[in-house]
């Protein structure tokens, strides 16, 4: 597929970046698009892992401030969600995502598996998501989690599966990834409710 990048503008440079970009893309009739304008958020990869317990069938979830969805929704703007951190410095996903769960949950992990590669938001977002199941037992929670430096107040919650699953449905549990990440772990175990 042909693309010809006409403009690219850094609109913000910051933690974040914005990019304007004014572009032509090849159609599926093998034409080319007239010139279209696309702003992309430039995220960078993330690495995102779910916590489960198997031997008394509980997911560890971890719950903090997103400003985003207090404008949007809730009087307190807290969501549950499974542990993630962002990629950087040439880190692999898997390195990330050991350093986040000690960090966010206090667990050393005892198996990683991995479950898949997404994109989140594409229409605007160039993150991936690289999403993983960590396998623990009680004896892995080896700190108190909660994040580190000022930016970071996580709390920490055990959720029977079943629970978690019902979460979703009741619209407790909203955030992308962390349903896909529990809905995973419910089809891998047959779960039917």
């Amino acid at each position: 597929m042909q693309v010809l990048v006409q403009e690219r503008h850094r609109e913000y440079d910051g933690f974040f970046k914005l990019d304007r970009v004014v572009l032509c893309f090849e159609r599926f009739d093998g034409r080319m698009s007239e010139p279209v304008e696309r702003i992309v958020f430039e995220r960078g990869d993330s690495a995102a892992v779910l916590l489960y317990d198997r031997e008394r069938d509980v997911v560890v979830l971890v719950e903090q401030f997103r400003y985003p969805v207090y404008i949007r929704e809730s009087p307190e703007g807290r969501l549950l969600e499974i542990v993630a951190g962002t990629i950087e410095g040439g880190r692999t996903p898997e390195s990330v995502a050991r350093r986040e769960l000690l960090e966010e949950a206090g667990y050393a992990l005892e198996e990683l598996a991995f479950v898949s590669t997404f994109y989140p938001s594409p229409g605007a977002c160039s993150e991936r998501i690289h999403l993983y199941i960590g396998y623990v037992t009680s004896k892995a929670r080896v700190a108190p989690g909660g994040g580190v430096g000022a930016g970071e107040d996580i709390r920490v919650h055990e959720v029977p599966l079943g629970k978690a699953l019902d979460w979703i449905r009741e619209g407790v549990i909203r955030d992308a990834k962390t349903i896909i990440a529990l809905q995973h772990l419910a089809l891998s175990k047959g779960f039917a409710r």
